[in-house]
């Protein structure tokens, strides 16, 4: 399993309806993804624009070639990025215990 952190932050006063249009990107696109496994959606105490978005995938190129390369990233992205204050910054990260 590889769990994916994506740590995004978003505009001011624009919460709802980013966390609205990830909800609509997981269910229509990422949850159909060859590999995917579960996510959560983590938003900052101290910074109410920031958010950890962890996705678990079977295994690396589940997510980095079978979903990054398809047609639905290219929809995920429209959904989410009129929101992002800056790129987001993704990492990958196997289980170690």
């Amino acid at each position: 399993m590889i769990l994916e952190i994506a740590e995004i932050y978003i505009r001011p006063n624009t919460q709802p309806a980013f966390e609205s249009a990830i909800r609509e990107s997981v269910d229509k696109y990422i949850s159909k993804a060859k590999g995917f496994i579960s996510f959560e959606l983590q938003k900052s105490i101290e910074d109410e624009t920031r958010y950890i978005f962890l996705i678990q995938w079977e295994t690396l190129e589940d997510h980095t070639i079978g979903f990054r390369q398809s047609e639905q990233f290219q929809y995920h992205r429209e959904l989410i990025s009129p929101y992002f204050a800056k790129d987001p910054f993704v990492h990958h990260f196997n289980r170690r215990f």
